[in-house]
């Protein structure tokens, strides 16, 4: 399971708060595999219990770390126009 680390919050916060085409065009291959694998594993599993009602638990971890709502539904978008499949 993914953890929720310093690294992973400060990285959707910068999602939700970045222009995708800056990040792309800034974007490496060690960026891109973090993406995919860890945050995208977060963010799946976020977008899964609003949508679902899967309880994943991701909803209160995120909020206990200063994320809410708002900013999760914008990282979600951003990961999305970067190329990361969320659904």
């Amino acid at each position: 399971m993914t953890r929720l680390s310093l690294e992973n919050i400060e990285f959707i916060k910068i999602l939700a708060t970045s222009d995708a085409t800056i990040l792309q065009a800034g974007m490496n291959d060690a960026t891109r595999s973090k993406l995919n694998d860890e945050i995208g594993t977060i963010l799946r599993e976020y977008y899964r219990e609003h949508t679902m009602g899967l309880q994943t638990g991701w909803t209160q971890k995120l909020l206990d770390v200063g994320i809410d709502e708002d900013t999760g539904k914008s990282a979600i978008a951003c990961a999305r126009r970067l190329g990361l499949d969320i659904s």
